[in-house]
């Protein structure tokens, strides 16, 4: 039996941001043809990066896509989506732009639509989210599959759960998303020298994540973009309890050092700011990559190991469907496991800040009134931390 031949396929990114989609469909073997974006500092960091490419400013202004287009990804607005958010919904002013994207489907006809999210929108406003993307998908046609994806299983040390949906009305988008399935792997997977955690919160979550960060983020529960904590469980008094910096980041999700260096702004601080929210708002380019590699050459799905989802069901991490039936998919959020780099291997030593007393005792404070299990010798630490940086 031949092999089938791999296609490549010319991409229009609408809400590129900094090019995470872009950048690791390119690594795969597609070529961006037109981009849109209309935050400028986003819009600085395409143009030092990706110099030449036609970049539209607005998608409410976009008329129509280039003939020759065959990928549309649309990495919409999450503002309204994420708990970080407003939690407007998907009809909300910043994530309701995507009915732009099915305004110009109405004019285009792509082999494949690609969605990117926050796995906030699977359950938002009671799925009501998820019905009106799968509702405007099947009125035009469309088959549609998605996908909660892990960015560790490309390699990076960041829990980061997304949403992945691709849709086609010539292609099946299962054996894209659905056909690869590695498992989550067991918790000896990492090691136990270093563990990330929000340091912005301690109430009511945690974001605990041993040998990585938790999702790096444009927001925070603070209303402003902050790096996660590290804690470093062998280093000194001090240098246990850290930030990593902007490039660290840029790292985590998958980009070279110094990505987003292009952005200016009045002071070094607004700039710092600017360059989190950006990485954080950004598609880890590792998962744009694999997804490039299954739209070149796609899996083959078994469907036998779905079930079919009654219109009540809550949506799942992952399901396909058209023509009015949707149906619950059992992988994980582990399509494969690429060689891991642990997060020790994978900081800038040089690059770590140690946490502010104003951070720190925040923190701490909260941790107090929670009703939260925390590690003793993490907490232990915390306190420690505090009082080194009371004498300071």
């Amino acid at each position: 039996m031949t092999e089938p031949t791999a296609r490549s396929y010319k991409v229009a990114g609408l809400f590129a941001g900094i090019g995470g989609l872009e950048v690791g469909l390119a690594r795969a073997g597609h070529e961006a043809s037109v981009l849109c974006e209309v935050w400028e500092p986003a819009k600085t960091v395409l143009e030092h990066r990706l110099p030449g490419l036609k970049i539209e400013p607005d998608v409410q202004d976009l008329r129509e896509l280039p003939a020759e287009v065959g990928v549309i990804t649309a990495g919409f607005p999450c503002t309204d989506l994420s708990q970080a958010g407003r939690m407007a919904g998907i009809t909300g002013k910043a994530s309701g732009l995507v009915a732009h994207v099915f305004r110009l489907l109405d004019d285009h006809d792509p082999t494949w639509l690609v969605l990117e999210n926050v796995r906030n929108m699977l359950p938002l406003d009671g799925g009501r989210a998820m019905h009106f993307l799968v509702e405007q998908l099947e009125a035009r046609g469309f088959r549609w599959a998605y996908r909660v994806v892990d960015s560790r299983f490309t390699g990076v040390p960041q829990r980061r759960q997304r949403v992945l949906l691709a849709a086609s009305k010539t292609e099946d988008p299962r054996d894209v998303l659905l056909a690869d399935d590695a498992g989550e792997p067991e918790a000896d997977y990492y090691r136990d020298d270093m563990t990330g955690f929000y340091w912005t919160e301690g109430l009511r979550g945690l974001g605990w994540a041993p040998d990585g960060v938790p999702t790096l983020k444009g927001g925070s529960t603070i209303g402003i973009p902050s790096q996660p904590g590290v804690w470093i469980r062998d280093a000194e008094v001090g240098r246990q309890l850290v930030y990593p910096s902007i490039e660290d980041a840029e790292a985590l999700q998958g980009f070279e050092r110094g990505w987003t260096a292009a952005v200016e702004a009045p002071t070094a601080r607004r700039v710092l700011g600017t360059r989190w929210k950006l990485v954080g708002n950004a598609v880890t380019t590792g998962v744009a990559e694999w997804l490039g590699r299954r739209l070149a050459s796609p899996g083959e799905y078994d469907a036998s190991e779905a079930t079919l989802m009654r219109e009540s069901d809550r949506w799942p991490a992952a399901a396909w469907g058209g023509n009015g039936e949707r149906w619950k998919s059992h992988v994980s959020m582990w399509p494969e496991r690429q060689p891991y780099t642990h997060l020790s291997d994978l900081l800038d030593p040089e690059g770590l800040t140690p946490l502010s007393l104003r951070a720190a005792s925040g923190f701490l404070s909260r941790t107090q009134r929670a009703k939260l299990r925390f590690d003793e010798d993490f907490l232990l630490a915390v306190k420690r931390h505090v009082e080194w940086a009371g004498m300071l």
